[in-house]
């Protein structure tokens, strides 16, 4: 992967705990930013960033766990600035994606599309919140933790995000996620 090399260019050799905590947490940093952005170059240098912004404060870091909260901590931060930052590009609303004429069985590659894209519609914390429970396996006080709000928001955002995703795919779908 291109982050990793970039940032392990740019440190020095006498640093090996860094290099291992790259090699162990690239994938996931990536992932975070890449399922958000859903641009695989922006996705890369987000990552970047944020190991280089690691370097820059690894004498902080206490142990593994509080790496990773870190890493997620700092990426999530990040890719949401990142989507604030780009407002003028074109953005589709979830109400102006297009629905899908015929029922697709889950592992059908075009559902898991329109599934990314309805989740790609959802706004930038409902989103990220959406992306850390769902794919990062985060229960809703780790998320809070994580973005620094309460639970019951994080809880509110998962329950109107998934009550909006039901409903756009119960009328794609004819009333089978009801």
């Amino acid at each position: 992967m291109a982050p990793q090399s970039a940032v392990l260019a740019a440190a020095p050799a006498a640093v090996p705990d860094f290099e291992a905590a790259v090699r162990q947490n690239q994938a996931m940093v990536f992932s975070l930013a890449y399922h958000f952005l859903r641009d695989r170059a922006v996705a890369e240098e987000l990552a970047q960033e944020v190991f280089l912004e690691l370097y820059l404060h690894q004498k902080q870091i206490q142990s593994q766990d509080h790496l990773r909260y870190w890493l997620r901590k700092v990426i999530s931060r990040r890719c949401i600035d990142q989507t604030r930052r780009l407002r003028f590009r074109q953005h589709v609303r979830l109400a102006d994606v297009p629905e899908p004429f015929v029922w697709m069985p889950l592992t059908d590659p075009m559902l898991t599309q329109h599934l990314g894209q309805l989740v790609g519609a959802l706004t930038e914390v409902p989103r990220m919140i959406m992306i850390l429970r769902y794919q990062e396996d985060l229960d809703p006080a780790e998320i809070a933790e994580l973005l620094e709000m309460p639970v019951a928001t994080v809880k509110s955002h998962l329950q109107r995000a998934l009550a909006l995703l039901r409903r756009k795919l119960s009328a794609t779908m004819g009333g089978e996620f009801e």
